[in-house]
Parts: structure tokens; C-alpha cells; sequence
């Protein structure tokens, strides 16, 4: 914010002090990344006003610290970020949220906790991801006419009660719907639309919210990289996630990696620089040579015997339907045996975009491979009756609202990843224990 709005909005302030004051919370506040010394905050008001974090390691409300301040966006997000540096690893903390300097009541606890620091120290903390893909929010004026799509919301509140290390939405977080497509203003309604749901409140503020996206939260059904307002679907990514990067050098997009404890995870962009399955003159992609290879040497890098890769379509399913990967076969073949070729292990895809959860699993020259997809949260189920068994790992296919629990445990050399599926009331489906080799 320049100097002169700023002073702006201290004069109207002063005038109009009271109007100011009853700027409230929209939606938030959510935790965005965190890492061993930092944590990231981000909290949407329903009007432009200027917020403040105070923050305090738990214990020691005496020795208060404030955050640096932020003023919610001008226009019509008024959405304020935070990151706070310089932080004690493994340390939990407490903070308040000011807004015109009035603290808001929230009602629940408002805690952020740093990753810990057990390198060469102990061996890694048992850690709990939380996993989920389409989250469709009604909005009756403008959903298609008959039976609502979106239902069973307080499944958002039952993964809160998990209380997870971290919550990675694997696309489809929004439905954008013909009324959005085509206009900036569109987009953010969509956002705020979603994001202000109240059975999604206590999640943004429980555990540290990552995300990818798919087609829904980037254009219409099944949009590539055509789309025309691909900058769009970027920005307002940008403006409503706190990952903690976007993209790599030279390749625009979502894409980044970073660790949760000795987890590792790579999240992957399925939608910038895909192509169509069937454009003649256009050789079929969906991540590209330059993101594959990236992500083979960042794979190859990493030490993680977990290494999960989110993406929001199938990689593994043989099935050439919808917007499985399968679909492109040069781009999965290549991609699987550049993983083999390279003799990495602990590999797990991360997707969504089904309708339906699964788990299916490779294993070539001893190397495995698995990808397990996770869906619905809140939008419409789809009944697979029709697809190949191939790699489906019997007794894992789920045709109703589900959400996991992926826990991982155990010494540093002999770490155990449990999948757990729950219903939408909470209560576990199926669990399944895997090693990294």
C-alpha cells in the first residue's frame, strides 16, 4: 500500500471510526506453509481495514511479539497475508488477530505450531496429512437447476477433528460455474463464495492448508492450457493459498516442493501447459518435459523415504477415461520410467479428480510406485462399475464422501506410511500400511 492510501485510511479511520470499526472476519483466518523458523497466516475481512497478529509462545503471554502489520488489499478481496519469521522450531504459539485495533473474538483456540528440528538429533516426529479433492459449495442462484450437487459439508469438520499435521487439498477446492469463467470479479466470487463456509472455518485455522489445483478451480470442465484466463486462475491461486512457492524457473504455474517434517512432497501444475489427448499438430502433454524432468531430479535428490507427489488426475489407473493420465500415453510412459530408470523409491502420487478414492500400486524391477486418489469431499459421487482391476489394491475402492489420514511413523531408517479413509461422519472405511521400498 502506497503512502498516500495509507494516509487515506487513517483519515476516513479517524472520521469514521465507528463504521470502521465493525469490519469483521469473512473468512479465516487460515495457516498457510510453515517450516522449522516460520509460519504463514492469511485472513479475509469483509471490507479494507488494517490487521494486526500478535503472537506469543505458549506459557509466555508475557512476552507478546507483533507480526508485521499488513492492511487488507483495496479492491475487493481484502485479504492480509502474514509471514512470521524468526521463529524457536518445534515451538507452539498463540496468537490474536486486530483489526482497526480491535481484537476479534474467535471461537476457538488460535495456535500455529513450527516444524521440529530432529535432524541428526532424533528420529522424525510421527506426522499426519489430511487429504481431500472436489469441494463443491452450493450457490443456488447460479448451479444448474434441479438436485444440489454439493452436500455433507461437515465432513470439512470431522477432518478438523483429526487434528492433522497439515491439510493438502488435491484439487477441485472450487467449482468455478459459467457465471465466473469469464470475468476477473467471477473468479474472486467463486473464492469467496467457497472459502467462507462455515464448516471450513475451524480446518483453515487447525493445521497448515497446501494446495493444488484441477480444472475446476482453473476454468471450465477439463480446460488445458489454452484457456484464455489461465492468468487469472493463477492470480487469484496466488491470492487465496499460501503454498510456499509457485512455479519453477522458466515454467509458470503452481508447482513447488517442500517438506512436513521428513515427509516430502512435490505438487504438480496438470493444467498450464496441457495440451489436448487428440490436437494433431500439438504433441499431448499434460506437465510437459521440463516439469517431469524437474521433478525426477528433485525426486532423485531427496532423501524423504516418503516422497508424494499431488497431482490432480490418476497417474496409475490403465483406464483411458475422462482425464487420467492414461489418456496420454507417450507422457505417462515416459514419466514412469524415468522413476524406474532412476531406481527411485517411495513414490506416491496424490490425486483427486475421480469421484471416488482408490488405491492402486506398480511395482517394476522392485521399484514401487503407488497413487492413491482421494475424493469426494463435498461434491457428487461416481460409482465405478466399468474400469480394469489392473494395480487397484483389492478392497480400497470408495464410492461415497471420504477424506484420509495419512500418518507416518516409526525410525528414521524403518518409517511406515498408514492410509486411513474416513466417511463424512468420521468413521474409518479401510487403512493400509506401507513401507518406502
Amino acid at each position: 500500500m502506497n503512502k498516500t492510501l495509507l494516509l487515506a485510511l487513517i483519515a476516513c479511520t479517524a472520521i469514521s471510526g465507528e463504521s470502521i470499526s465493525q469490519v469483521k472476519i469473512q473468512s479465516g483466518p487460515m495457516l498457510g506453509y510453515n517450516a522449522l523458523n516460520e509460519a504463514t497466516l492469511w485472513v479475509q475481512l469483509d471490507d479494507s481495514a488494517a490487521v494486526t497478529v500478535e503472537f506469543w509462545e505458549t506459557g509466555k503471554e508475557y512476552i507478546k511479539k507483533t507480526a508485521k502489520p499488513a492492511f487488507t488489499e483495496m479492491n475487493e478481496t481484502h485479504i492480509a497475508k502474514f509471514i512470521i519469521s524468526e521463529l524457536t522450531p518445534g515451538t507452539t504459539y498463540e496468537y490474536e488477530l486486530s483489526v482497526n485495533g480491535a481484537v476479534q473474538s474467535i471461537d476457538s483456540a488460535l495456535l500455529f505450531k513450527t516444524q521440529e528440528l530432529w535432524h541428526y538429533r532424533t528420529d522424525p516426529p510421527t506426522t499426519r496429512i489430511a487429504l481431500g479433492s472436489c469441494t463443491y459449495i452450493n450457490e443456488a442462484s447460479y448451479d444448474r437447476p434441479g438436485k444440489s450437487y454439493g452436500n455433507n459439508y461437515s465432513i470439512l469438520e470431522r477432518i478438523a477433528d483429526k487434528n492433522p499435521d497439515a491439510m493438502v487439498w488435491l484439487g477441485d477446492n472450487i467449482y468455478l460455474r459459467e457465471y465466473d469463467y469469464f470475468t476477473w470479479s467471477g473468479y474472486i466470487h467463486r473464492y469467496n463464495h467457497t472459502r467462507k463456509t462455515n464448516e471450513m472455518q475451524r480446518l483453515l485455522r487447525t493445521a497448515p492448508n497446501y494446495a493444488i489445483w484441477d480444472d475446476h478451480d482453473f476454468g471450465p470442465n477439463d480446460a488445458n492450457g489454452s484457456w484464455i484466463h489461465k492468468d487469472w486462475a493463477l492470480e487469484s491461486f496466488k491470492l487465496f493459498w499460501m503454498n510456499p512457492s509457485f512455479g519453477i524457473p522458466g515454467t509458470p504455474g503452481i508447482t513447488t516442493a517442500f517438506p512436513i517434517n521428513d515427509v516430502h512432497f512435490f505438487f504438480l501444475d496438470n493444467r498450464y501447459n496441457r495440451t489436448s489427448p487428440d490436437n494433431k499438430g500439438i504433441e499431448p502433454q499434460i506437465l510437459g518435459k521440463e516439469q517431469i524432468e524437474w521433478l525426477i531430479e528433485a525426486l532423485k535428490f531427496s532423501n524423504a523415504p516418503f516422497k508424494m507427489v499431488a497431482v490432480g488426475g490418476q497417474v496409475l489407473n490403465p483406464a483411458k477415461v475422462y482425464e487420467n493420465h492414461a489418456r496420454y500415453e507417450a507422457e505417462r510412459k515416459y514419466l514412469l520410467e524415468r522413476i524406474i530408470e532412476e531406481k527411485i523409491n517411495g513414490v506416491v502420487f496424490l490425486t483427486g479428480d475421480r469421484h471416488h478414492t482408490e488405491l492402486r500400486k506398480i511395482e517394476v524391477e522392485g521399484i514401487s510406485i503407488y497413487d492413491l486418489t482421494v475424493s469426494p469431499l463435498t461434491s457428487g459421487v461416481h460409482s465405478v462399475t466399468n474400469e480394469a482391476n489392473e494395480h487397484l489394491v483389492a478392497g480400497t475402492m470408495v464410492s461415497e464422501h471420504n477424506f484420509a489420514i495419512l500418518e507416518f511413523t516409526g525410525e528414521r531408517l524403518a518409517r511406515q506410511m498408514k492410509i486411513s479413509i474416513f466417511d463424512n461422519e468420521g468413521s474409518e472405511i479401510w487403512s493400509r500400511a506401507i513401507n518406502p521400498k
